[in-house]
């Protein structure tokens, strides 16, 4: 059985942190981060704020991040393998065994292609204050200009989860601001549960 996982939200909500989690304790599982998927630096246009639009879907190659959920989709067990992923011995018939996909990233459920494909959908949200704070806090390798997060960042975020909240209809919404091992434990109570009664 192949399951694929979408871990959406806002940036610093805790996206990657519970990714990681996850993809330690579930099986034969998988990850594609979309922030693997930008598009070079010179490649990114300024927009009329003045700020260079990563915060938008056309600062991703989203026609490569499909190919890449389509790969895994045509052979679990070879995509895991060339991604350094320990496949378990009993898992190498992928229509018998469970294989797990997690897709992670910030606008994973605003690109139609995507959105058809998960089987559970789960978007992290944390308020405007905290995710300033916690964005100010993080290295980045193209820093942050001042007045990016306010100017830009947090006000597409609000567009695109407009536009997710509309489109969208089997988000489970997680509060970014309860202790990390809760929001692992809803999630992962989740996917067993799902798992076990499919």
């Amino acid at each position: 059985m192949k399951y694929i996982i979408g871990i959406g939200g806002v940036t610093n909500g805790g996206k990657t942190t519970l990714t990681n989690v996850l993809k330690k304790t579930l099986p034969n599982c998988c990850v594609i981060h979309q922030d693997d998927f930008f598009r070079p630096q010179d490649q990114i246009e300024v927009g009329e704020d003045g700020f260079r639009q990563w915060d938008v879907i056309t600062a991703l190659d989203m026609e490569a991040m499909v190919s890449t959920v389509k790969g895994w989709l045509e052979n679990p067990v070879k995509f895991a393998r060339s991604h350094g992923v320990t496949v378990s011995p009993s898992a190498e018939d992928p229509d018998r065994d469970t294989h797990i996909l997690i897709v992670e990233g910030f606008l994973i459920y605003n690109y139609k292609p995507l959105v058809e494909i998960y089987d559970k959908c789960y978007y992290i949200t944390i308020p405007y204050e905290e995710c300033k704070r916690r964005r100010s806090s993080r290295t980045y390798t193209v820093p942050d200009p001042p007045g990016l997060f306010d100017g830009h960042v947090w006000p597409m975020y609000l567009k695109h989860r407009k536009d997710m909240d509309d489109n969208c209809n089997a988000i489970v919404y997680l509060d970014g601001l309860k202790p990390k091992d809760d929001i692992y434990s809803t999630v992962f109570g989740d996917i067993q549960n799902t798992l076990l009664n499919s």
